[in-house]
């Protein structure tokens, strides 16, 4: 099976937001997060899929996402590539 980990962005008037997660569905899971049924941290905002990379096991895709999301510069690199 497939996983993903993937980076959200959203803004608003004065600050850009981002998530990191994990899934095996990636369409789907944005489609949560817009419609307010992923997790609490997402829910009221809109978001845009900037990136995702493809892991082959779910601990392996794990790993990766609790290193995006404590590497912020990374997660700020990625974000002034995509226009952020």
């Amino acid at each position: 099976m497939k996983y993903f980990v993937y980076l959200l962005v959203s803004s608003n008037k004065k600050k850009t937001f981002s998530y990191v997660g994990y899934t095996n569905d990636i369409k789907k899971r944005v489609t949560l997060h817009n419609i307010g049924k992923g997790a609490k941290f997402t829910r009221g905002k809109k978001w845009k899929l900037i990136y995702h990379k493809e892991y082959s096991s779910k601990h392996r895709a794990m790993r990766e996402e609790y290193k995006l999301k404590n590497n912020y510069k990374l997660r700020k690199l990625i974000k002034i590539k995509n226009g952020f």
